[in-house]
């Protein structure tokens, strides 16, 4: 399976593991559940606010657990720093995926910072359309963060298999995306690596984001060049300071990703794929409706007055968007609307949207690796 790599990369929260004028729009009231007003949609991500600081200053952890505690069954996906596998727990039966992350790698990358705050974050955030974390531990050489099992897989592999994915799909997949986003810069969190591959698809055919292993919370601007090189703005590779900009701009790489089957930048080599996306050129496919095409162009704008997303109504100019309409918000945030596509999935334990690996054995040595450094986790 094709698999692009993110610039900087702890691990990967993936199961794979491997970086113009605003359009003028007619009067309308905002959507439910946008931030770009008062309302209920006000309301709910108020509430998920406290909610979250609420676990992050109390500083709340999982229940406590061991590896013992776990049947371990197969390999998801492996990475420069471990591998995900699917476990069932012992004494409730639950399926989950496990993430196993070596302390001697994380270190020697200097990604402790990083892993330390992905854990945090995860343990802390609550939302329908983003992993969150159930358990975590540590032995002697490794870390374990524990997830839902998602069984329908990547949305990368799905898209892989469809060619593309029709309007009514990628504006299903795309309003969910848009909540999550919403929800993670409400909180004053960034997220800068959204790509298929860091989506996955549950039973039932909803969205779940995982990989929040670049997730930053930041007041003002920060300059850490991460990611994946096709998902780029402009303003992280020129390195000019940036904040939630860069989350809106993925998105419109996504949607276009999504509905064309392909990223609007792309070339065999990086530098020259940074160079398309700075000068801002890529076309749409002929497919693509009219609408679509407006969103993608206000999502992907070289000029962050004009982008959508990063303007005084944030989330609501996309929400409220003529390509969005079909969309009740409400219905999708309570998970109500009937997904277009249902990954096949036999079994709460299905792993069969998952490649296959070759298995290990997890040895744990009798020294306790590097214990300042993951003292915290």
């Amino acid at each position: 399976m094709m698999v692009r790599g993110s610039e900087g990369s702890a691990s990967g929260y993936r199961y794979d593991l491997s970086s113009d004028k605003d359009r003028n729009q007619k009067a309308r009231s905002p959507p439910p559940w946008s931030t770009g007003g008062s309302g209920a949609g006000d309301k709910f991500l108020s509430e998920a606010k406290n909610d979250f600081m609420a676990r992050w200053e109390g500083k709340s952890h999982p229940p406590a657990c061991h590896l013992e505690d776990f049947d371990r069954l197969r390999t998801l996906g492996t990475g420069s720093f471990g591998r995900v596998m699917l476990v069932r727990h012992r004494s409730s039966k639950q399926f989950y995926a496990m993430k196993l992350l070596e302390k001697q790698k994380i270190v020697k990358m200097k990604q402790v910072e990083h892993t330390l705050n992905e854990k945090r974050i995860l343990q802390c955030i609550r939302h329908p359309f983003i992993v969150h974390l159930e358990f975590s531990f540590k032995d002697n050489d490794n870390l374990y963060l524990v997830l839902p099992f998602i069984s329908g897989g990547e949305m990368f592999t799905h898209l892989r298999r469809q060619g593309k994915f029709s309007e009514v799909q990628t504006r299903f997949y795309g309003a969910q995306v848009a909540l999550a986003l919403e929800y993670l810069h409400y909180l004053g969190v960034v997220y800068r690596d959204l790509k298929p591959e860091n989506i996955l698809i549950d039973s039932t055919g909803y969205v779940q984001v995982t990989d929040l292993g670049f997730c930053k919370m930041i007041e003002g601007r920060t300059w850490t060049l991460c990611g994946t090189p096709e998902y780029l703005a402009p303003e992280v590779i020129l390195s000019k300071g940036y904040g939630r900009s860069v989350d809106w701009w993925s998105f419109g790489v996504l949607l276009y990703e999504m509905a064309a089957g392909h990223p609007p930048f792309y070339a065999k080599d990086q530098m020259q794929i940074y160079e398309k996306i700075v000068s801002g050129r890529y076309r749409c496919p002929p497919h693509f409706s009219t609408d679509l095409k407006e969103l993608i162009r206000n999502l992907l704008q070289i000029d962050l007055s004009r982008r959508f997303g990063n303007l005084k109504d944030g989330a609501a100019d996309i929400k409220r968007d003529r390509w969005f309409r079909p969309i009740d918000w409400d219905q999708i945030l309570h998970r109500r609307a009937d997904p277009p596509f249902r990954p096949k999935c036999s079994s709460p334990g299905d792993a069969s949207n998952f490649d296959t690996y070759e298995e290990v054995t997890i040895k744990a040595s009798s020294t306790n690796k590097y214990v300042r450094d993951f003292e915290d986790f």
